[in-house]
């Protein structure tokens, strides 16, 4: 209650898992478990890298370079 830099809800977590319930409900599911997987990764990756203040496409763009950004290290 004090410390104002901690979110007063959850609605971060609850947006992250929301492209995929949208997705399941707009195709009705995925095709294959290799598919939800490759999905919530790629998902996984954008959110971390906003989270960050990254610029997702530039980190998107770098995973096929040399040189990769890692949000996790930042």
């Amino acid at each position: 209650m004090h410390d104002f830099d901690i979110p007063f809800d959850n609605n971060l977590a609850e947006r992250d898992l929301r492209m995929a319930k949208v997705k399941q409900k707009i195709s009705g599911t995925f095709r294959s478990v290799s598919g939800a997987k490759a999905f919530t990764r790629i998902r996984g990756y954008v959110s971390t890298v906003r989270k960050q203040g990254m610029n997702a496409l530039k980190c998107i763009n770098s995973t096929f370079t040399e040189n990769p950004v890692d949000p996790t290290l930042a």
